[in-house]
């Protein structure tokens, strides 16, 4: 009706749609009802929660964060509002994974798929993955504390030098400094299966753990962190040069992954929060 006021006079228009020409008016004045007010005021919202993610988040951890800013709004109403404005979350189905020849030692499968702890330091699970760049290749080595699913520690090389591994495991020792026996579970890799890595795994106290050969289910923790990387920082791309892949990895792991991404397995909080709020409780 408002486009065609100049061909039709409002109350002809008004008879034959059927409609109130006190409706039209009041329409005119204020056309926005106050849900689609209240929807564009939660929209600013959502996009900031959605931006800080860096796109990674859906609706469900969007939701949590305007559930704890205070906004009494559904999880339902959420999706609809990200949906409606195309608010996706960015994720890309490339993945690159290294498989490691046979290993000068195997060790049994001690962890056997036990993948909650109930304390901190109690098992730590290990793997190596790679990245693309325009100078090579670049290989990261993660160790992750199964009790949050923290990454504690990582090292990044252009070769897949034994030190890529150790270097990962010593910042985790030296993060954690662990009072008791660790488990620490790898794949089969010939990293883990070194001389070097055995012995620096009993000089330090650690009970070693192997994944069956061949299957990547047994170490399905650190494989689901490395997808999720991939998926939500790397997405497929190559990088220029090693430092610049360096310095993206280190930003996701420290800044975002351990202190802001939320985790569903923590019930929707960030590794380094389940940690902080396990302290206070304790205490």
């Amino acid at each position: 009706m408002l486009a065609h006021q100049r061909e039709f006079r409002v109350a002809v228009m008004c008879r034959v749609l059927k409609v109130q020409r006190s409706g039209f008016y009041a329409w005119q004045a204020q056309p926005q009802s106050a849900r689609a007010i209240e929807d564009a005021r939660l929209l600013v919202r959502i996009e900031e929660s959605y931006l800080a993610s860096g796109g990674v988040y859906g609706s469900r951890n969007v939701h949590r964060d305007l559930r704890e800013a205070g906004e009494s709004v559904g999880k339902h109403r959420v999706a609809r509002l990200m949906r409606a404005h195309g608010l996706r979350s960015v994720r890309s189905p490339q993945r690159y994974r290294y498989r490691a020849g046979k290993p000068s030692a195997v060790a049994p499968n001690k962890l056997q798929r036990q993948f909650t702890v109930p304390e901190p330091d109690q098992a730590w699970v290990t793997d190596i993955t790679y990245l693309r760049t325009a100078e090579g290749w670049l290989y990261l080595a993660v160790v992750l504390d199964l009790y949050s699913r923290a990454v504690i520690g990582w090292s990044m090389k252009s070769t897949l030098a034994r030190a890529l591994a150790l270097d990962a495991l010593l910042m985790a020792i030296w993060r954690r400094r662990p009072k008791t026996s660790v488990m620490i579970h790898s794949d089969q890799g010939v990293q883990y299966g070194s001389d070097d890595w055995q012995r620096f795994c009993r000089e330090h106290g650690l009970e070693i753990s192997m994944s069956r050969r061949g299957n990547c289910w047994d170490n399905s923790v650190a494989e689901s962190f490395f997808s999720s990387l991939k998926k939500e920082r790397i997405r497929g791309k190559i990088y220029r040069t090693r430092d610049e892949a360096r310095s993206d990895v280190f930003d996701y792991i420290e800044v975002f992954y351990n202190r802001q991404r939320r985790h569903g397995h923590l019930g929707g909080v960030a590794p380094m929060t389940f940690e902080a709020a396990a302290s206070k409780q304790s205490v």
